[in-house]
């Protein structure tokens, strides 16, 4: 699992240190350089202050030589210096014949003396007859170089660490909104689905929007949900109720034959409304968009379809005198099969429900380009424009004369809607209603 503090650590911290060693590398350089520069510079002037001063005799040279290089060069308890005068030729003429021979360019060199690192700086005489070399020990310049390391590696630890510590500071409290947030999530209950505060730094509002639109979303699943389950206890009540009462009324024997034959009937019609209830209720259930899943999507001839639910509803149209015509072109396209019966049989027995008797009920399946198009058309009543929208809720209906339970359209609608068809409903040319809904076809 990535952790956001580490990930913010490693591209702070990381970068901040590499930033840090390259300037302790340019403070060591600038501490450094000049130092090493000004040593060498030191044993260049010596030596040319030397070569100015050299008497000209072989024998004065022997003897004054030390004197000479000891005025030229201050004594010092740490560094060596060695001295050698030679002749055009490289004899050697006076000095210690273990100081490195350099060429007579300027400036000054590296060299070994007695296996230890020396500098070298040469000077020519006047003339040019003879060449003076001085070699002198670094010890001190060493020492300190390594003085400038540890006092920088020192600094440099602390401010490291300081920085780092800072650093993680600055982190632990830019990430305590997400832990307050965290903290007050962890404290909810689930029933407990309310927006979270919006007084939370700018990046975080849209986490904070994403967070809040998830839990609406999860509320009205909740809601819906509530709704189903109370809406199928008012549904079953009725019926049950008038079941439970006719049942006690045969059980206490009352009435002749007749009256019994009627109580029957009407045990019998609670029962039908009982199981066209439930599976209206359950059609309404598996069309609920927040309980669907895209994938349950397969390729579906809807006029097959639309064919075989039509024949359910021949016999019922004939008793009303209800000419039940379709026109089916064969029209694939992707979606729940149980659904789309589903939806068929709502638009159908609605269709049905509202035609008087001897009127007309068309079912049409097409393809029209990119769209499957299933067209069902009544020459009933009609809807009023202002009421299109009421007659897809729940429980609503136009004619409370007419037997049903309101949620017809309602599923309808939510078929239609997770399987991401359009839904029309306008005026039938002769009067009536016109449903038209447009499906991906495949």
């Amino acid at each position: 699992m990535t952790s956001i503090r580490v990930r913010l650590l490693t591209w702070l911290v990381g970068p901040i240190l590499a930033v840090n060693l390259a300037l302790g590398a340019l403070a060591y350089l600038l501490a450094w350089t000049p130092a090493r520069i000004a040593f060498d510079q030191d044993l260049a002037d010596g030596a040319a202050a030397l070569a100015a001063r050299l008497p000209a005799d072989p024998a004065a040279l022997e003897r004054d030589l030390g004197r000479l290089t000891g005025e030229a060069f201050r004594p010092d308890a740490v560094d060596a210096v060695t001295v050698a005068v030679r002749d055009s030729h490289g004899k050697l003429l006076a000095g210690d014949p273990a100081t490195p021979q350099v060429q007579p360019a300027p400036g000054v060199h590296p060299g070994q003396l007695h296996g230890e690192a020396v500098r070298v700086a040469g000077a020519l005489t006047a003339g040019a007859a003879r060449q003076v070399v001085v070699a002198k020990t670094m010890r001190r310049l060493e020492g300190s170089r390594w003085t400038i390391v540890r006092v920088l590696l020192l600094v440099e630890t602390l401010f490291t660490v300081g920085l780092a510590g800072l650093i993680w500071f600055s982190v632990t409290n830019g990430l305590a909104p997400l832990g307050r947030m965290r903290a007050e999530l962890n404290a909810r209950g689930g029933e407990r689905l309310e927006p979270l505060p919006a007084d939370v730094p700018f990046e975080l509002v849209p986490m904070v929007a994403a967070l809040n639109d998830l839990l609406e979303r999860v509320r009205s699943g909740a809601r819906a949900q509530h709704d189903f389950l109370a809406d199928m206890a008012h549904q079953l009540r009725t019926p049950l109720a008038g079941l439970r009462t006719q049942l006690e009324w045969l059980r206490a024997g009352q009435g002749d034959p007749a009256q019994q034959a009627r109580s029957l009937d009407l045990m019998l019609l609670s029962t039908e409304r009982m199981i066209r209830h439930t599976n209206q209720l359950l059609a309404l259930a598996r069309a609920e968009p927040s309980q669907f899943e895209a994938a349950r999507l397969e390729p579906v001839d809807l006029a097959q379809l639309v064919s075989e639910a039509v024949q359910d509803f021949v016999e019922r149209a004939a008793a009303r005198r209800i000419d039940l015509g379709f026109d089916l072109a064969p029209t694939v396209v992707l979606g729940d099969r149980f659904l789309l019966r589903d939806l068929i049989d709502n638009l159908v027995d609605n269709a049905l429900r509202y035609t008087p008797e001897g009127g007309v009920v068309n079912v049409k399946v097409q393809r029209d380009g990119e769209r499957g198009v299933l067209r069902v058309d009544d020459t009933g009543p009609g809807i009023p424009a202002s009421r299109r929208d009421a007659v897809f809720q729940r429980f609503v209906r136009l004619d409370e004369k007419t037997t049903g339970s309101g949620l017809g359209l309602a599923i309808v609608r939510d078929i239609a809607r997770v399987h991401g068809a359009t839904l029309d409903l306008d005026d039938a040319p002769g009067g009536g209603a016109v449903f038209t809904l447009g499906f991906k076809s495949v």
